[in-house]
């Protein structure tokens, strides 16, 4: 069994892995990453060459793929696991992308080539005649995310890249740890890992908890000013948490930006979520009308749900602060942040810019409305317990937390250069 780094090791994000038996080979994933080129959720980079993506290392390079390449999986539909199908994935036009019902449907306008397939959690596809791939239900803050395992005749590989630990969730149901338990009675040749959030000492909360903080902001909102949230448009159960409690306030929800059209309305489509009295706008023109009538009927009958909690300079809510639409940010207007800030100098800059602003025109910010959708340190102690995997290799994060979670598998009796390896993009290990 040899793994072939492709992009997503001693980085965040761009996540793309070759595993190859033999002579033939399965790619998990292929993302994109999001700070090279200050990438959110609404950006489109479909306008960048492929020779500057490559070089600007905004997609993994696919010439590091070795082998005959049986088919392309996906874990889930976020953007540093997905966002690199339209560029890479015809290179391999044989290969099929399989992923689950949510995920494939997310892909479905992105793709021309290959043939897309659906999986369940908890189902097994033979790809080939020597591997098979299981989907294993996890959490994430994403629908039907999943934890990879690949059964071939060298043996099992575990892939669990994003997840977390969530036996309460708002949307789905927790974690298959029946499965992963199974699994670790089985052997494990070998678990891939993230490494995102393991710095952080504990165990990641529930997605409750981050409900129960919503509410607790929205329900004590000046019932005659303008209330404003602004998420991740992939967090299907945050934003029908909000909706939930906008119904429950007697406002009316409204979710605004193109990517909030994308993730939401395929949730809708997808029936994983029925979001009650919510008016969906993706188009430019559409959101200005809308925000034009809000203005006229009165904000205080409306609950904005926004793009731009990054303070990405072309996100709705940055054109809320930058007084570029028909609503205006008035004194005491409440604005809700239900996502921390991604930890690099840009967004952090961005983010301050963007409060500064809003501050200035009176409104009132609440921030903390969040729970990560990344396991945390005793979750991923607890997943090495669970699997007792023989090798192990952390992935999707830079070197300083790669350290980190390489000081919990030593506490777990595992040994670096031994059994657990710390590896770049291209230097491949043969186990």
């Amino acid at each position: 069994m040899e793994i072939i780094p492709v992009g997503g090791y001693g980085e965040i994000g761009r996540n793309m892995t070759c595993v190859k038996i033999n002579d033939e080979a399965v790619i998990i994933d292929m993302g994109i990453r999001l700070d090279r080129v200050l990438i959110h959720e609404d950006t489109d980079i479909s306008k960048i060459s492929f020779e500057e993506l490559i070089a600007r290392e905004i997609i993994p390079d696919h010439s590091l793929v070795k082998g005959d390449v049986k088919a392309i999986i996906v874990t889930h539909g976020h953007l540093d696991h997905i966002g690199a199908i339209p560029f890479i994935a015809d290179k391999f036009p044989n290969a099929p992308i399989i992923g689950t019902p949510y995920t494939i449907e997310l892909l479905k306008r992105e793709v021309k080539v290959n043939p897309l397939y659906k999986l369940e959690e908890g189902e097994i596809l033979q790809i080939s005649k020597n591997i098979s791939v299981e989907f294993i239900r996890v959490t994430h803050s994403i629908p039907q995310s999943i934890m990879l395992v690949l059964h071939t005749k060298e043996g099992k590989l575990v892939y669990a890249n994003d997840f977390k630990f969530d036996d309460s969730p708002v949307i789905g149901k927790k974690p298959d740890y029946k499965r992963i338990k199974e699994l670790g009675k089985e052997k494990v040749k070998a678990l891939i890992v993230e490494t995102l959030r393991v710095n952080e000492e504990g165990r990641t909360p529930s997605e409750k908890i981050a409900q129960k903080l919503l509410e607790n902001d929205l329900t004590k909102a000046e019932k005659d000013k303008g209330l404003l949230v602004t998420t991740f448009s992939s967090h299907i159960a945050r934003i029908s948490s909000v909706v939930k409690i906008a119904n429950k306030i007697g406002r009316i929800p409204v979710l605004l930006g193109r990517s909030m059209q994308r993730y939401v309305a395929t949730a809708e489509e997808t029936k994983i979520v029925d979001l009650k009295n919510a008016r969906l706008y993706g188009n430019a023109d559409a959101i200005m009308k809308m925000l034009k009538r809000i203005t006229k009927e009165g904000k205080e009958k409306y609950l904005l749900i926004v793009t731009g909690h990054q303070g990405e300079p072309d996100a709705l809510l940055s054109k809320i602060a930058n007084k570029g639409t028909p609503f205006k940010i008035e004194k005491e207007d409440q604005v809700v942040f239900s996502a921390d800030v991604i930890p690099n100098p840009i967004n952090q800059a961005n983010r301050y810019a963007l409060e500064t602003k809003l501050k200035m025109q009176g409104a009132r910010l609440f921030k903390g409305a969040h729970v990560s959708g990344h396991a945390s340190s005793e979750d991923h102690r607890d997943l090495l317990k669970m699997l007792q995997p023989e090798n192990v290799i952390p992935c999707h994060g830079d070197m300083k937390l790669n350290a980190c979670y390489i000081e919990i598998a030593e506490s777990c009796g595992y040994t670096l250069n031994k059994d657990i390896f710390l590896i770049k993009n291209g230097q491949g290990i043969e186990l």
